[in-house]
């Protein structure tokens, strides 16, 4: 659990957070789904892994991640040497809850025929009992290298997994787990909103369920929307992920019109993500003051863990924070 910050009335948090950040060496992450107060006074806005490894280049003694958990233990992956903080330890996941790993290693003994492809969205356990490491942007460039032959074991996103199924003819057995965000968003309400802006494109991350995929004109990581959202014709373009990455875009292309794909329930509001939303900057900073909550990482669950995303890197490396899925038409 993450204790509840003191009364801080009276602080310039903006202030506070920069001088502790000069005395303590420290870069601050934040993925693209933070509050935009959160990402405007990080070091580094972008996808997950992208963080972890800008973060690992850079001479910080401490890496602050604004995100969740399983982001902030890969940056502990990837830089052992330096003290990583999470403002709220309590910001998990719901793929990663969906795949407790010795439920996961189960399956893997279950199917010992199968190579393991799993999405970053999980826990570092779950990473040591893997083969392969995908991020959203670098799934598709993976499994283009893998026989057809190799029988597959994808998770936890059932829905990326079954996009790649769909896309590259595989029957890769998937575990079942979904992102809360993403399957909250409605096609009828989509079908509505493309209704209300004839011709507007439609760009969705990879783990919305296949009703709002199949309707989008580019499916990508949340770096691959962002670029796609710099070079497509039009004036205004429909996103569906969590709605926190509009704020990027508005910072970027003023004179475009970006409009969150709505939830069930006809608004975004369902479409923000709980978790990315329990990071503040009154926990950020007492974050950088304590230098608590760590992230800490037995060494030796620590190498099992960073072998499945060494194997990644060597496979893709040059698409990670790019979006290679890439337009669906």
């Amino acid at each position: 659990m993450t204790a509840q910050p003191a009364n801080l009335s009276g602080l310039d948090l903006r202030a506070e957070i920069d001088r502790l950040r000069k005395d303590r060496n420290a870069v601050i992450l934040a993925h693209y789904y933070q509050k935009p107060e959160i990402q405007d006074l990080a070091d580094f806005v972008g996808d997950s892994l992208e963080l972890s490894r800008k973060a690992a280049a850079t001479g910080a003694d401490v890496i602050a991640f604004c995100g969740v958990k399983f982001m902030a233990e890969t940056a502990k992956i990837l830089s052992p040497e330096k003290i990583v903080v999470l403002p709220d330890m309590d910001a998990g996941c719901s793929l990663e809850d969906s795949c407790p790993p010795e439920k996961f290693r189960a399956f893997r003994e279950a199917h010992p025929d199968h190579i393991a492809l799993t999405y970053i969205n999980c826990s570092t356990e779950v990473k040591a009992l893997s083969d392969v490491i995908v991020t959203s942007s670098s799934a598709e460039t993976i499994l283009a290298q893998i026989p057809p032959e190799q029988k597959i074991i994808f998770g936890p996103d059932r829905h990326l997994g079954g996009y790649l199924n769909r896309k590259f003819g595989r029957e890769m057995l998937l575990w079942p787990g979904v992102c809360i965000v993403h399957e909250a968003f409605s096609e009828t309400e989509l079908l509505k909103l493309m209704a209300q802006h004839p011709g507007a494109p439609v760009a969705a991350h990879p783990e919305c369920p296949p009703t709002i995929v199949d309707h989008a004109d580019y499916v990508g990581s949340t770096s691959g929307i962002l670029q796609f959202a710099r070079t497509f014709p039009g004036d205004t373009l429909i996103v569906a992920t969590e709605p926190h990455i509009i704020h990027q875009m508005q910072l970027a292309l003023p004179e475009k019109t970006f409009i969150g794909a709505p939830g069930a329930d006809g608004n975004c509001n369902c479409n923000i993500c709980p978790y990315m939303a329990l990071n503040t900057l009154e926990k950020l900073y007492v974050a950088l003051r304590d230098l608590t909550p760590r992230v800490e990482i037995d060494e030796t669950l620590r190498l099992d863990a960073k072998k499945s995303l060494d194997a990644m890197l060597a496979m893709a490396s040059g698409t990670i924070g790019h979006g290679d899925l890439g337009a669906r038409k």
